[in-house]
């Protein structure tokens, strides 16, 4: 749950210039930042580690419904299990504060327990609390 309405909170997770204040693991950032945001459109994130290790990530966007909803196809540039993984979040706004559920779908139940021996809950739980000390800064964010 974010402190920000989810006009506010939709744009983080689709505009370049508040997606590169905020998003990756810490340590992490994003060197390149590329959305193309349709139906059908591109986006392209490479997040640079602390020793200057590289990982790319791409996908097309399948569905988007500003505020509410945003869904796309995510692959990464060596990924380690088959096929595309299905992400989508819903942003659902109550008294200012709004609600991020995401939904990942794999393409096989091999890849879903390949990815989650990764650390991927403490890299989305120290990208989360980036996000919310920007949307706690951003003068946007206030109703």
């Amino acid at each position: 749950m974010f402190d920000a309405p989810a006009r506010l909170v939709f744009a983080a997770f689709t505009r370049p210039d508040l997606l590169v204040r905020w998003y990756g693991a810490g340590g992490w950032r994003l060197v390149e930042c590329a959305v193309d945001l349709r139906v059908g459109g591109y986006w392209r994130f490479v997040s640079q580690g602390p020793d200057g290790q590289r990982m790319g990530q791409s996908g097309h966007y399948r569905q988007i419904t500003p505020p509410h909803r945003l869904v796309y196809t995510e692959l990464f540039d060596d990924q380690s299990y088959p096929g595309e993984t299905l992400v989508g979040h819903d942003f659902t706004e109550l008294a200012g504060r709004t609600t991020v559920t995401t939904t990942l779908r794999f393409d096989t139940p091999d890849g879903r327990a390949t990815a989650l021996r990764y650390p991927m809950a403490r890299g989305v739980t120290e990208s989360y609390l980036r996000l919310a000390e920007l949307l706690a800064t951003t003068a946007e964010g206030r109703s």
